[in-house]
């Protein structure tokens, strides 16, 4: 089975060609980031808009990358939720509307889900059952994933998401738009004695999480010292190590929870450079296996919604003539 597949469900359009068979064949993204900076974040009518200028022209960039014409697609897959309103519909729309033409059978698709299971992409993907780390903007949870369709969420964040967490405390800092990746470079050149930040609830059991404390801590400890760059790079260096030892630690008892040895760790945030050696160090101790998906695949991309959406259809999933979205969903509802 070949699938095409669309994600549009906030500021990067994406568009990919699954083979059942072959893998990947085609993937492009466009990214929203130049435009949305110049409000400090995303506006969704404008990322709307532009989803419904980018969309078409990038599905027929990877339909001619991987030589291929309607009659060689057997099914179209989008995201529906979470997300943006009018983000997801304009993909939805979209997807739904080349499936009717095309007389292919079409599959909405979980955002989460794509995230999810993007290792599944690489050369060496995890086998089931495995604990996950999802990470990004919107979500900071640890999964419990059985198979494909069989998650139970073991811990949530209480507050901010970690994403949302680095952005906000680069917007204190005053770096640009978007935040987490100007934050983590600049923490690589601050000093790693000057500052130490609270490991927020890593002192009492659970797997949940809460940011807004650290981010408040981040606040006080700006306006009490001096602007020069040195300091806001000690701020950041501390800030980022305080978020990734936590993460590491929730990891570390997830896996000691469940038993299991396979960690997967998705979403936007995933792409940090310490996060990833951290947890590669931790998993080495716990004498198990961390997987994360290329750094092109932690963000938001079509090929991790043309996976998914090829494994659903090929278990026989359809969706209807209607269309509809969820910006609000939770994978445990899958």
């Amino acid at each position: 089975m070949r699938v095409l597949g669309i994600e549009t469900s906030c500021d990067e359009t994406g568009a990919a060609i699954y083979d059942a068979e072959k893998g990947l064949l085609a993937h492009t993204l466009y990214s929203q980031v130049e435009m949305q900076a110049e409000y400090g974040g995303v506006v969704p009518e404008l990322a709307s808009r532009d989803h419904v200028r980018k969309t078409v022209p990038l599905i027929q960039a990877v339909m001619a990358e991987a030589g291929l014409s309607p009659q060689d697609i057997h099914g179209v897959a989008y995201t529906i939720g979470p997300g943006l309103a009018g983000a997801l519909m304009v993909g939805a729309t979209i997807g739904r509307t080349i499936s009717f033409a095309w007389n292919v059978p079409a599959i909405g698709v979980h955002h989460m889900e794509g995230h999810l299971l993007a290792p599944m992409l690489e050369s060496n993907p995890p086998a089931f059952p495995f604990v996950a780390l999802l990470v990004s903007g919107g979500h900071t949870q640890l999964v419990k994933v059985t198979a494909m369709g069989q998650y139970e969420i073991l811990g949530d964040t209480l507050d901010d998401a970690v994403g949302e967490a680095f952005d906000k405390t680069a917007r204190l800092l005053g770096l640009s738009y978007p935040g987490g990746a100007a934050l983590s470079a600049l923490a690589e050149k601050g000093d790693p004695k000057r500052f130490h930040f609270p490991r927020p609830m890593i002192d009492r059991p659970g797997l949940d999480f809460s940011f807004s404390g650290l981010k408040t801590f981040a606040l006080n400890t700006i306006t009490q010292n001096d602007s020069s760059e040195q300091t806001k790079a000690d701020i950041a260096h501390a800030f980022q190590e305080a978020v990734v030892e936590t993460l590491v630690v929730k990891c570390r008892r997830a896996l000691r929870q469940t038993g299991w040895k396979r960690l997967v760790v998705a979403g936007g945030v995933g792409a940090n450079r310490l996060l990833r050696q951290q947890l590669q160090i931790m998993a080495e101790k716990e004498q198990g296996s961390v997987y994360f998906p290329r750094q092109e695949f932690c963000t938001d991309n079509g090929a991790m919604i043309a996976y998914v959406g090829c494994q659903r259809l090929l278990a026989g999933q359809r969706n209807d003539l209607e269309i509809r979205v969820f910006p609000r969903w939770g994978i445990e509802e899958l």
